[in-house]
């Protein structure tokens, strides 16, 4: 079919060149047959269709409207906003050509110019229901939640029979917790189309939360009966069925999830708790290593294996689960009271003396600091770790927050790190960066006051073994015995804990090092950066609750954040204080950079990337993220521009990323 279509578009494009008499019936027929292929879904062929008309009249507005609802739907989402806009400007009054830019907007995460577009649409025909549903969807995921109830108000004045209309309405009141609200909504949307599953998910979700599990059960038994092939459907069930000690059926309905995705760690983890809970040891086990397969940072996923290991009487391989949760995360009491249990099951009282000592120590620190919210829940031994988990749980993050990971990790939309002062030996063989040509006297005279040859301040792993780091750690822990006060020794402990990832102790230690010399900004910036790693590190393991979605209406999209919340304000205010110190030192403001970018704050982000090149203009990093952050903020073009300039100074990774997104420019 393909082939024939060509050979008439051929055919078609040689009459057209050679009889310009007939030219716009030509037209007219080439914005047919364009129209006819986007009805088939065939949007590639239908695209270069298009362009042929284009080529001959570059006036034809809607070859260009219907070339962008092409682009939306094979998600090349800034070309159909190029489309649409080329259709505006030749057609200033193309009120759908508004309204699809305004998509497509909405789409790429650029909520203000999609409001302004909608706006546009709605002065042009404020008769036309279908932008005020639009823009209520927007208005929700940029949490406007009154303002999208307004919206969705207009619509159903207009249309009454579009269930995710009422879902949508009721989803706002859920989130200005007016559940009575919700609900009603629910039950209307339900009343409007009884064949609709979310709308029932919707509703018993609600009464789950709410402890009302018989109609919660109902509502999910009637989701599944609309859809059997709508997993959450099953998820919520088994959830429902275990609060209601009913182990089996729930494990019936976990079962049917894996079945539905193979894949679904969140899954599989229930799955093992609830097959522990029933004595089902050996098929725990089984889903246990599949959650380590899939979601292998995860500390809880070994915390877990670990105790049924214990139960299972494997218990070195049990100490193995436990030395890797504290792996993970050093500040987990827990695990090392566990592993302290087992070290003197094994006849190693030692080992278990030494980790009952470090549990206690974890436990101290950890109610020192009840108030903070930044520290985790893993040191508190009350804390129980075998609850189910729900299906807005996520085992790993998925959010921008992520871009921070490490780019030798293989993300290849990874922010370079934070520079911090690290212990690192001279390796001939690594070649610096132009970065490090900027030179400040002040950073120089501090590095040098040290007397420490393995001081140094780089954004790479230490290449110093983590042995070594320990054995450097225990030599200034016996320094500071007898020098308490010395802020440079209190200084390098806190570099120390901070590698083998004591972040906990390492904050209180540079904290102490602050007190004795307030003054110095280099202090402030290793705290900053070790408060940044532990929250990041935290937030990673510490069931950041986000949806996933699975939905086809992007306002059911939206994050569903948990109580626990985690931000980088701290670490930011030792940051200004590094900068009111020391107001030219370049790595302050790139690093400020870094963590605004994590809180969602890009362009205060970009505008401390733009200074730190202003005070060192060979900064390849500050290039490199600049460009990431414009990239994410659809200013692809001068991203990559950046990009390239990163490239240009040593960044070999920057030509990946140009790969990826230059083409597309």
């Amino acid at each position: 079919m393909k082939k024939a279509i060509s050979v008439i578009v051929a055919v078609l494009f040689l009459l057209l060149a050679g009889m310009p008499t007939r030219a716009q019936y030509n037209k007219e027929y080439f914005f047919w047959m364009g129209r006819q292929l986007m009805m088939q879904n065939d949007y590639q062929e239908a695209i270069r269709t298009l362009n042929v008309l284009l080529r001959f009249d570059e006036d034809a507005y809607e070859g260009y409207f219907l070339r962008g609802i092409a682009k939306y739907n094979l998600d090349d989402l800034l070309g159909a906003d190029n489309d649409f806009s080329i259709a505006i400007a030749k057609n200033p009054v193309f009120t759908t050509a508004y309204t699809y830019r305004a998509i497509t907007r909405s789409r790429l995460g650029n909520y203000d110019d999609a409001l302004k577009d909608f706006k546009e649409a709605i002065d042009l025909r404020p008769d036309l229901p279908g932008p005020y549903y639009s823009r209520g969807v927007t208005r929700l995921l940029n949490q406007q939640f009154s303002e999208a109830i307004s919206d969705f108000d207009k619509f159903i004045k207009q249309e009454k029979k579009v269930a995710d209309a009422y879902i949508n309405r009721g989803v706002c009141y859920l989130y200005l917790k007016d559940t009575v609200k919700a609900y009603e909504n629910f039950d209307q949307a339900i009343r409007t189309n009884r064949e609709n599953p979310d709308s029932y998910n919707r509703r018993g979700a609600l009464y789950m939360q709410q402890k009302r599990y018989d109609e919660a059960e109902a509502d999910f038994d009637m989701a599944i009966k609309c859809d059997s092939n709508y997993l959450l459907s099953y998820f919520n069930r088994a959830l429902v069925y275990s609060d209601t000690n009913r182990p089996m059926q729930s494990l019936a309905d976990f079962d049917k999830v894996i079945e539905l995705d193979s894949t679904n760690s969140l899954t599989y983890f229930n799955r093992a708790i609830l097959r522990s809970r029933i004595g089902d040891y050996n098929r725990a086990l089984d889903d246990y290593n599949k959650v380590a397969f899939y979601s292998p940072d995860n500390v809880l996923v070994y915390y877990n294996r670990a105790i049924l290991y214990t139960q299972l009487g494997d218990l070195e391989d049990a100490i193995k689960d436990y030395t890797k949760a504290i792996e993970l995360y050093p500040d987990f009491a827990n695990a090392y009271l566990n592993r302290g249990q087992l070290r003197y099951a094994l006849r190693d009282p030692e080992g278990g003396k030494r980790d009952y000592e470090i549990a206690e120590r974890k436990i101290a620190e950890y109610k020192s600091r009840l108030s903070d919210s930044t520290y985790s829940i893993y040191a508190d031994t009350t804390q129980r770790f075998d609850r189910l988990l729900s299906f807005d749980s996520k085992l790993s993050g998925n959010s921008f927050k992520r871009i921070a990971s490490r780019p030798e990790n293989g993300n290849d939309m990874a922010l370079m790190p934070l520079f911090r002062f690290t212990f690192m030996k001279s390796d001939s063989s690594y070649v610096e960066l132009p970065t490090l040509r900027y030179k400040a006297q002040r950073l120089q005279d501090f590095i040098e006051s040290t007397g420490n040859p393995l001081l140094t301040l780089a954004c790479r792993e230490s290449n110093i073994q983590p042995d070594s780091i320990v054995v450097i750690d225990k030599e200034l822990a016996e320094e500071l015995r007898t020098d308490p006060d010395s802020w440079i020794k209190l200084f390098e402990r806190g570099i120390s804990q901070a590698l083998i990832k004591q972040y906990t102790s390492s904050v209180n230690t540079l904290s102490h090092a602050i007190e004795k010399n307030p003054r110095n900004p280099f202090l402030y910036i290793n705290r900053s950066t070790t408060r940044a790693e532990m929250i990041d590190f935290i937030s990673s393991i510490d069931n950041a609750y986000q949806r996933i979605a699975i939905d086809s209406d992007p306002a059911n999209r939206l994050n569903n954040n948990s109580s626990r919340t985690y931000n980088y304000d701290e670490a930011i205010a030792d940051l200004n204080a590094a900068i009111a110190l020391f107001p030219d030192f370049a790595f302050s403001y790139y690093n400020r950079g870094n963590l605004r970018a994590l809180s969602g704050q890009l362009p205060e982000a970009f505008d401390d990337y733009t200074k730190a090149i202003e005070l060192n203009p060979y900064f390849a990093e500050a290039y490199y993220n600049r460009g990431l952050i414009q990239i994410y903020m659809k200013d692809t073009r001068k991203g990559c521009l950046d990009i390239s300039k990163a490239g240009e100074l040593g960044i070999e990774k920057a030509y990946e990323i140009l790969q990826k997104y230059a083409m597309n420019e």
